[in-house]
């Protein structure tokens, strides 16, 4: 047998063994494993921005065991098994990639995305946002509706339009700090002004999810070297002055 083929089959069988016989694995339901596969999602995604390779290996495993654990409960309700997942993933990849599998021509992975988006509409999608789920994270949601709306040709054509979108933003949330407006008001022009700065980075190839988390590794772990040094010297940071804490800084920025 395939090694691939063993492995995922001795994974199908631990499964059942600890559904059958672990006191916490027999309690499990869809929704009690909702949050876990949440949290897994996360750690993953953690690994993925540390470039870890061995840790990547092992959320992976994790996630696998996520999805192994929903098929077993599809099962037993007589829902759906693993096979039935397979095999729908198999002919949604064959049904969405023509390139690969049909006759259709596509050369670049925008053309790609922008067939995917046409193909899901043709299998009964009634509008251009439906899969976009709603329980995303606000900046994630925010780029995937921008990527979802550019398939069907709603898009900027340059990314200086979109950068003079962002100014025109920037300006119309200051005006409305400077005169006093009302907090709804300021926090909509905010909310305008992230959506620009999102869209600005699709244009330019960045990730804003990837780019924000990256800087707060950043500034944790430089804020952790000036909370270690202000120890070593004895002094209290909750005492010490901005000019004081940005020598730490400083050097923290140095050892990067």
């Amino acid at each position: 047998m395939d090694k691939r083929l063993q492995a995922f089959k001795q994974l199908l069988d631990i499964m059942d063994d600890l559904r059958a016989q672990c006191p916490w694995d027999k309690k499990q339901t869809l929704e009690s494993l909702r949050h876990l596969t949440i949290e897994e999602t996360y750690e993953l995604a953690d690994a993925i921005l540390d470039e870890s390779l061995d840790e990547i290996k092992g959320e992976l495993g994790d996630l696998m065991l996520h999805i192994v654990f929903y098929a077993k409960i599809g099962s037993e309700k007589g829902a759906f098994d693993i096979t039935d997942v397979l095999e729908s993933i198999n002919t949604k990849l064959i049904n969405r990639h023509p390139h690969i599998y049909g006759d259709v021509k596509a050369d670049s992975a925008e053309e790609v995305k922008n067939n995917w988006e046409k193909i899901k509409l043709k299998g009964g999608k009634k509008k251009v946002l439906s899969g976009v789920p709603k329980s995303l994270p606000a900046m994630v949601k925010a780029y995937r509706i921008q990527d979802k709306v550019k398939g069907v040709g709603f898009d900027w054509e340059q990314p200086h339009q979109v950068w003079d979108k962002v100014h025109e933003e920037l300006e119309e949330l200051r005006k409305e700090v400077e005169q006093g407006a009302e907090a709804r008001k300021v926090e909509g022009e905010f909310g305008d002004l992230l959506f620009a700065l999102i869209n600005y980075a699709r244009f330019i190839g960045v990730n804003p999810e990837n780019a924000l988390e990256r800087t707060n590794k950043k500034f944790v772990k430089r804020f952790e070297y000036l909370e270690a040094e202000a120890k070593k010297s004895g002094k209290d940071m909750r005492k010490m002055s901005l000019a004081e804490m940005d020598v730490f800084w400083h050097e923290a920025k140095k050892q990067e």
